[in-house]
């Protein structure tokens, strides 16, 4: 079974451009691993991250997410089952806080700032797809 899992959460302390750069790093090397792809927003604070792969090794690394100290107010937003992955070789993704994403997650924010512990599956789900429609991919 292939699922998609989105959760948010608050940024516990602060994280500077080296930390996630580590943090990416590492994601896509153990992602590779486990078959997961995704993509991971930092906006305001926030983590919003959406991982793709099998049901137990989505839910482990979900797991030791909520373990990590970086981690605050963590909020599973959505569990589904989908029949193909939206991020493809996306080991993991990072949607930079420019001007023009940030008016992409406005748009689907149902305040005038950016709350995805607001936003329903479906309005995540649509978010994530035009993101990847709108994505230039970067190299390390």
């Amino acid at each position: 079974m292939l699922i998609r899992l989105t959760y948010a959460s608050r940024v516990k302390g602060s994280l500077g451009p080296a930390d996630i750069k580590d943090i990416l790093r590492a994601s896509k090397r153990n992602n590779a691993q486990l078959g997961i792809t995704g993509t991971l927003l930092l906006v305001d604070g926030l983590f919003l991250q959406c991982l793709e792969g099998g049901l137990m090794p989505v839910n482990t690394l979900y797991h030791r997410i909520l373990l990590d100290p970086r981690h605050h107010q963590p909020a599973l937003l959505n569990f589904a089952e989908i029949e193909r992955r939206l991020f493809g070789g996306w080991h993991m993704g990072l949607v930079p806080a420019t001007a023009d994403n940030l008016a992409v997650l406005l748009s689907y924010s149902p305040s005038a700032q950016f709350d995805p512990y607001a936003m329903r599956p479906k309005a995540l789900d649509a978010l994530f797809e035009e993101l990847v429609a709108r994505a230039r991919v970067l190299g390390d």
